[in-house]
């Protein structure tokens, strides 16, 4: 090999380490990116929702808006992200729940108190049951496992007589959108009201007697008076 021949190698040799060493900072610095903007969301989308502006989570992240759209794709890539970790993993905690072996009131009465209370601690669960962003993948698969489960709670609860005849599985649904729109549109309400609301819906539910409900507030309600949330809002396809 000649001087100028092995010089040219050890030139290719260097230019090749720092290639490496440049693509290895930038793949560094790419997964910190990501990290960064995920902790970012997480925290932006518990605080208000999954609507919080992407400007102010990329702020947050010490990154540029289209720093998210390249790691991410946008909005909806970034909420598939971090929705398992804000919504999903309690959603299947309240769903294993509700599958339980035991009495269908009972587990009926359960989930509906655990859906009110992530609703209530959680804004980005009240995204997911107002299907607030249907194009996002896990979104609508949290939706329609929470669905899923309402429809056999409710046909369960049926069945065993333990359910007022009149009350469906869309006025489930609708009761727990309502619950979400009132949180989402409303001032919070302290948590003790909010509780005895819940417990109020949960007495409305039980069979009448002698063509009458439980007593609400000191006041009985008509059968027609009920369900008591019931709203206009359809389910999405349906």
């Amino acid at each position: 090999m000649t001087p100028r021949a092995g010089t040219a190698s050890t030139a290719s040799t260097v230019a090749r380490a720092r290639t490496a060493t440049a693509a290895t900072s930038l793949r560094a610095d790419a997964v910190r990116n990501v990290a960064q903007i995920r902790a970012a969301a997480i925290a932006a989308f518990h605080g208000r929702g999954l609507g919080t502006p992407l400007e102010e989570i990329a702020t947050a992240a010490g990154v540029s808006k289209a720093t998210i759209y390249n790691r991410f794709g946008g909005r909806q890539g970034l909420i598939d992200a971090v929705i398992e970790e804000l919504v999903g993993a309690e959603m299947r905690t309240i769903l294993d729940r509700a599958r339980q072996p035991g009495d269908p009131w009972e587990r009926l009465a359960t989930y509906i108190t655990d859906v009110r209370d992530l609703q209530y601690r959680e804004p980005a669960a009240v995204d997911v049951h107002l299907m607030t962003y249907p194009g996002s993948v896990q979104v609508t698969a949290q939706w329609k496992a929470g669905r899923a489960a309402g429809i056999t709670l409710v046909k369960r609860a049926h069945e065993a007589g333990v359910l007022r005849a009149d009350f469906t599985a869309d006025d489930l649904y609708q009761a727990l959108v309502a619950n979400g729109l009132a949180l989402r549109h409303r001032p919070k309400p302290k948590r003790g009201d909010y509780d005895r609301r819940g417990r109020f819906l949960l007495d409305s539910l039980r069979p009448p007697s002698s063509g009458q409900v439980p007593q609400l507030g000191g006041s009985i309600l008509a059968p027609s008076c009920l369900p008591l949330f019931r709203i206009t809002l359809s389910p999405p396809g349906g």
